[in-house]
Order: C-alpha cells, then structure tokens, then sequence
C-alpha cells in the first residue's frame, strides 16, 4: 500500500493507494478487501482523501499523471488534471487534503503535498494555486497575489498532510523542519514542534489529537502536535 484514507461519512471504511496502481477499498476496518478503482492508471497512488462535503466523491494522487478524482465512492475515475508546477517542473503528489471553506469555488479546496512545498486546487479543478488569503477568484484574477504573513518555509518538502473535520481550516503539515499547524486553511503557519514526521492521522471529531509515524516509532498528542508521547 502507497496510501491510506478514511471515509468519516462511513465507520469502518479505509481506501488504499496500491503501489502497482489502482484502489483497495474495505468496509469492516481492513479485515477484508474490494478492488474497484475502473478508470485508474496502471501506476503508484501516491496520496488519497475523501472530500470534505461529499461523502462519495474520493480524490487520489497517481505518479508520473496528475490528480484523479470519483464520484461514486471510488467506483469509476477520471483524471481532474495534471501534477503541479511549482518552481522549476511538475512535482509529485504525496499527500491530499479535503478542506470545507467559502473561499473555494464550492466550498472545497483541495491541498497537495509535493516535495517543494504546498499548493491547492479549488474544486473546479480550473488551476493549482499557491496559498494566498482571499478567495478562488481573488487568485485566479490577480497579478502579483498578497504573500501570506506567515507561511511554510519555502521550498521545503512536505512528508504529509491532514485536516480536521471537526475543524474546517485547520490543518497540520509534517515537514524535516518539524511539525507546523495553521488555523485558517493554510494562509499562516505555525511550527508546533521539532517532531520529525513521516506520515500523520488526525482524530475526526477532536483537532487536538494527533498520531504520527516517526523513523522509529508511533507517537501520539493531545494537545494540537505541541507534546508527544510514544506509544
């Protein structure tokens, strides 16, 4: 397996990326599997996420392609668009993220992880855009888009990405320099700790609980990703 989402609008329901292309799809927490995925290319799913706001629209990263995405809980697939552009070619994605705010075309942006940093599509899926304050239209339209104040170190790779349901805009990035937070949907960052993370899960209901993979174990938080306890 190359990825792993949950569906919230369903308990027990996991999706999994397979490194030799394609879905596995379970409804009973991984005790047995389904193979849908019709559409898929025949290459690594790099990164899953269930939408935000609908329940059966699934989007997943495939490499060396672009971004894909199903309306029909993972059935049948059409390519959305491209990878990313960001500094000086395409760039995979290996993360995703649904998040639920009127800033997007919709209501939905969807935020990908690259190894050059973070950028988002709303769901119209019209253009990648780097993560600016005002809405859809503002950067789509606008020249020379307002910096953020506070935003991820540039350029640095980002390991993985979650947001919280219980939260719209809040969302948690895990990158060498450590583990960073922002509370408005990506605009400012924060980092909340050192902790050097290789993969992230976030509590549905509770933004401050946080699991986290690290090169030699499992860590837990509960206070937002500033402290962490081995499990």
């Amino acid at each position: 397996m190359t990825a792993l989402a949950r569906l919230p609008a369903r308990p027990g329901e996991i999706v999994a990326g397979l490194a030799g292309g394609g879905i596995a799809r379970s409804s009973d927490g991984g005790s047995s599997w389904q193979f849908p995925g019709k559409g898929l290319p025949g290459a690594p799913v790099t990164a899953l996420a269930a939408s935000a706001a609908a329940p059966d629209t699934l989007y997943a990263a495939v490499a060396g392609d672009g971004l894909w995405h199903s309306t029909d809980n993972g059935a049948v697939w059409s390519l959305a668009m491209d990878r990313p552009w960001i500094g000086e070619g395409e760039r995979e994605i290996v993360g995703l993220a649904s998040v639920n705010t009127a800033s997007g075309m919709g209501g939905i942006w969807i935020y990908a992880a690259t190894e050059a940093g973070l950028i988002r599509v709303p769901d119209c899926f019209c253009r990648w855009q780097a993560i600016v304050a005002g809405d859809a239209m503002d950067a789509l339209i606008a020249g020379s888009p307002q910096k953020p104040e506070a935003p991820l170190p540039k350029g640095e790779a980002v390991r993985a990405l979650v947001s919280c349901l219980a939260d719209s805009e809040r969302l948690f990035a895990a990158m060498p320099s450590g583990l960073w937070t922002s509370a408005d949907a990506g605009v400012n960052w924060s980092r909340s700790s050192e902790l050097n993370a290789l993969a992230l899960a976030s509590h549905p209901q509770n933004p401050e609980q946080l699991a986290a993979v690290t090169k030699d174990a499992v860590v837990v938080s509960r206070d937002g990703g500033r402290n962490w306890t081995k499990l």
